[in-house]
C-alpha cells in the first residue's frame, strides 16, 4: 500500500491568502498547492486530491473556501472529501474566522493572534482574540467530526496590516508551525 500524502488544509483561498501560505511554507518547507487557489475553491475535492498526490513534496498545503457562503459551499464539500480521503493524512486544519453569519464555527484547540502568539481563544477576522473557542467562520462547519489539531487564525495575510507579507506573515506561519508541531500522529474523522 503507497504511503499516505500529508496535508495540512487552510480555509481561505484567496490571492492574498495564498501569498501569505506561499511565504510561510518557504520557510517551513511546505508545498503550497498552487491549484487549490481560488475563491470560493475552484475545483472538486476529488480533483483537489489528484492535484495533492502529484505535489513533488509534502506536506502539502492546501486550500479551501466558500466565499462567504453560510451554507454548505464549494471549499466545505472538498473539505469533506478531503477529510474522508484514504490517500491522505491530514496533519491538521487551519481554520481561518470570517464575519459570515449565520454559521455554527468550530471549536479551536488554539489560536494564533494577529502578531503571531498562541491564545487559547477563537479570534475574530482581523486576528484579535474573542470570548469562547468557537472559531466563527464561512468554510468550518464540517470540521466538526474531524478529530486532529485545528488552529484559529484570522484573514491570512492581512489583519489590519499585522499578516502582511512585508511583516513576514508571522501569524500565517505559526499557525502552519502548530500543526506541524501537533500534527505528527495520524488523525481522522471522529
Amino acid at each position: 500500500m503507497a504511503q499516505k500524502k500529508q496535508v495540512i488544509i487552510l480555509t481561505d483561498g484567496d490571492q492574498t491568502a495564498y501569498r501569505a501560505l506561499s511565504e510561510a511554507c518557504d520557510e517551513l518547507s511546505c508545498h503550497p498547492l498552487r491549484a487549490s487557489e481560488g475563491n470560493p475553491t475552484p475545483l472538486t475535492g476529488q480533483e483537489l486530491v489528484t492535484e495533492i498526490l502529484r505535489a513533488p513534496a509534502e506536506p502539502v498545503v492546501v486550500m479551501v473556501d466558500d466565499r462567504g457562503d453560510a451554507g454548505l459551499g464549494q471549499g466545505e464539500r472538498a473539505l469533506d472529501v478531503l477529510l474522508d480521503s484514504a490517500d491522505l493524512d491530514v496533519l491538521g486544519v487551519v481554520a481561518v474566522a470570517a464575519n459570515t453569519h449565520p454559521v455554527q464555527g468550530v471549536a479551536v484547540d488554539v489560536s494564533v493572534d494577529r502578531d503571531g502568539n498562541l491564545v487559547h481563544h477563537a479570534v475574530d477576522k482581523d486576528g484579535r482574540p474573542v470570548a469562547g473557542t468557537t472559531l466563527k467562520g464561512d468554510t468550518v462547519d464540517v470540521l466538526d467530526s474531524y478529530s486532529g489539531p485545528i488552529v484559529g487564525l484570522g484573514d491570512p495575510g492581512k489583519m489590519e496590516g499585522h499578516d502582511s507579507v512585508h511583516h513576514g506573515v508571522p501569524a500565517t506561519r505559526r499557525a502552519i508551525e502548530e500543526i506541524l508541531k501537533k500534527g505528527a500522529s495520524p488523525h481522522g474523522r471522529g
